[in-house]
């Protein structure tokens, strides 16, 4: 795990939405490298501040001051995503032989924790060495998922490394999937689309869907396919080539599953990305199993970057190092189940850098 450098700046600041009145907060984190602002909407990474490889600064995630905007189309962005993120099917689960209803957001699955999810809520934040720490009280029944959970998001940074840590505890049996639903574009956020920057992924497998988005069968090898990104290739150049699974979603809306990484290991590289005209990159490491990648396919130009560019598709791709979707109902996957007396640990990396 990254130490957090002591030395980097952590400032708070009042953060009013364009005076919606929430009460919100925006903490900037700044190194000699890079700057971070994360905001208590969501527990979100707000914006990333990277250089290129000439040294310009460029913001490098998907953004938008516009407060409907952030409560509408923009709702995921950087969020961190709970209590479930990706799909559970049938918006239900069991533990226990004890039957647990979700509350649904259509097409039959319960996506990303529900329809009041994570993302909507005001999370408390407080200063810690290197960056700030998020919590958040979910009472027990919420969205369906039983258990009163509480959550801590710690954002660290490093140098060139931003270090997102996840605990949770609960009161009852349930079940836990959290991420970071931050969108790149390594060119920065508004400059074209993402079909062109190159990406690896540590992973010789994926998991097919069905139109639900949820996953059918065994795992499938990636060698000779669009899912393989075993070796560096161009985003756009798999979704060309019109795969079945792409066609779904006009895209990449997928789980890789990762190579195998230690229990209780550090982190350890799930992906690679790398923009080759600014020469930016960005390196993913996790204690994650999986890494859902979204290429934005269903963009439609319903949000403004402050760049004054609408996003439209394939504007960014997000990275989500997670479990595998449906795990609840996936016997053969690894578990999400976390126990009274328990407490969930993740963490992960992005390590910014240029290449020549």
């Amino acid at each position: 795990m990254t130490v957090p450098d002591r030395t980097a700046e952590v400032h708070r600041a009042p953060y009013d939405l364009s005076g919606a009145g929430m009460g919100l907060e925006r903490w900037t984190l700044r190194s000699d490298r890079i700057e971070a602002t994360v905001i208590t909407l969501g527990a979100a990474l707000h914006s990333l501040t990277a250089p290129d490889r000439a040294g310009t600064p460029g913001q490098v995630v998907l953004t938008t001051e516009d407060v409907g905007a952030l409560l509408g189309p923009a709702k995921y962005y950087g969020v961190t995503v709970g209590r479930y993120g990706n799909r559970i099917a049938d918006s239900r689960i069991t533990l226990d032989g004890e039957d647990f209803p979700l509350l649904p957001t259509g097409r039959g699955v319960t996506l990303h924790g529900g329809p009041d999810s994570f993302a909507h809520r005001v999370w408390e934040a407080e200063e810690i060495p290197g960056g700030v720490r998020m919590h958040l009280h979910s009472p027990d029944g919420d969205q369906g998922f039983p258990g009163a959970l509480d959550v801590w998001t710690d954002f660290t940074l490093s140098g060139a490394e931003l270090t997102i840590s996840y605990r949770a505890v609960t009161t009852k049996p349930t079940v836990l999937n959290l991420t970071n639903h931050a969108y790149f574009n390594l060119a920065g956020e508004g400059r074209g689309d993402v079909l062109g920057h190159l990406l690896t992924i540590d992973a010789d497998a994926f998991t097919p869907v069905d139109e639900r988005q949820i996953p059918y069968g065994p795992f499938e090898p990636v060698a000779g396919t669009a899912f393989d990104f075993t070796a560096a290739r161009p985003i756009g150049e798999g979704i060309a080539e019109g795969h079945p699974q792409l066609k779904l979603s006009n895209g990449y809306d997928h789980n890789w599953v990762l190579r195998e990484r230690p229990a209780d290991g550090p982190p350890v590289r799930a992906a690679l990305l790398a923009e080759p005209g600014s020469g930016r990159t960005l390196e993913v490491l996790t204690t994650e199993p999986g890494l859902q990648v979204y290429t934005a396919n269903g963009f439609e130009g319903s949000v403004t970057g402050p760049s004054g560019a609408a996003y439209g598709r394939y504007a960014g791709i997000a990275l989500e190092t997670q479990h595998h979707p449906d795990s609840p109902h996936q016997p053969s996957y690894p578990s999400t189940e976390l126990r009274p007396g328990q407490e969930f640990r993740s963490t992960t990396v992005l390590r910014l850098g240029t290449t020549d």
